[in-house]
């Protein structure tokens, strides 16, 4: 993680403040980025967009109920008390610096500045300060990305996260590595998220610092196309990771040396078909056949009480009609 941190503060070093960027006039009439690939690139372009928007006026203020997270943001937890901090701050002597949004069909949507506007709503400030620009999707995802990373220290699983929701964005995952300034080797660690078992991803999603890519893409090597015993032994290890009983560096080896012994989980489910299932571009959820059966996963948080009951309803109605 903190090499990967590395090199994206190296990548964005020699990038210039939004108020030390100056264009002339042929920047001006390029819609082209005329910066170097990458994350630099992409930071110093969007940088340059704000520039331009902030020179043509002042701050307006906005209805903090008006404006929604930045759907890209990767950081999933926020800390309460340097919130609080930042809360009281804003009480006693104003926000200093405005945050930056962009017009939605109904309302605005966060750019940059997640803490300040989470404060506002703490202390229930209903005006905030902002300054209105134009980013595209690209733009938006990639500016979260690189901000957040190269400024603090988000867990593995949270550029996952992000990266998983950037990569729309683009036309294929080769276009995603050359953006984000990383062999596709790595890309690929990030992305092995996706395929870890849903008991992990529950309380990744609670404590996303549990497991590191490396760790996680070791752990979906050994569970593929493993039977359902394999899983059950892989839960309980991953229960003594949970609970602080084990190292990630040590899962993968107590899984393996658990399987071995087990003698009930050598036959590898090899027709196994596994579908994901997908909402609003993020996996929701997935359908996998194998010899032991068909099994159905969707995430937690996915469906709502209604539609819960119209598949449980669904599944009662098909094996009435069995019977």
């Amino acid at each position: 993680m903190s090499s990967l941190r590395d090199r994206m503060m190296a990548k964005t070093a020699d990038v210039r403040a939004t108020k030390d960027i100056k264009l002339d006039a042929q920047q001006e009439k390029s819609k082209t980025p005329l910066t170097a690939p990458g994350m630099a690139g992409a930071l110093a372009q969007a940088q340059q967009r704000i520039s331009e928007l902030e020179k043509a006026g002042l701050p307006t203020d906005v209805r903090v109920a008006d404006i929604v997270p930045n759907p890209w943001q990767p950081r999933q937890v926020f800390s309460e008390s340097k919130l609080t901090q930042l809360a009281e701050s804003i009480r006693e002597s104003g926000l200093v610096q405005p945050i930056v949004v962009r017009r939605k069909e109904a309302g605005y949507q966060l750019v940059a500045g997640e803490r300040r506007w989470r404060a506002h709503k703490m202390i229930e400030k209903e005006i905030i300060k902002v300054f209105v620009v134009d980013l595209s999707d690209e733009e938006m995802a990639l500016l979260a990305l690189v901000e957040n990373v190269a400024r603090e220290d988000l867990s593995d699983y949270e550029i996952s996260r992000s990266i998983r929701r950037t990569e729309k964005e683009f036309p294929n995952r080769k276009r995603v590595a050359e953006a984000l300034g990383m062999a596709r080797s790595e890309l690929y660690r990030f992305l092995s998220f996706a395929d870890l078992p849903e008991f992990v991803i529950r309380d990744l999603d609670v404590q996303p610092r549990l497991l590191g890519a490396h760790a996680a893409q070791s752990l979906v090597a050994t569970l593929r196309d493993r039977n359902e015993r394999a899983l059950e032994i892989a839960k309980e290890a991953w229960a003594k990771l949970v609970s602080g009983d084990l190292d990630q560096t040590k899962l993968v080896a107590a899984i393996k040396s658990a399987i071995e012994a087990d003698g009930k989980t050598d036959t590898k489910v090899s027709d196994r078909k596994i579908e994901k299932i997908f909402a609003g571009g993020n996996q929701a959820g997935s359908i996998t056949r194998d010899s032991v059966g068909l099994t159905v996963k969707i995430r937690a948080g996915m469906l709502t009480e209604e539609k819960e009951k119209q598949v449980r309803d669904l599944i009662a109605q098909l094996f009435s009609a069995a019977t």
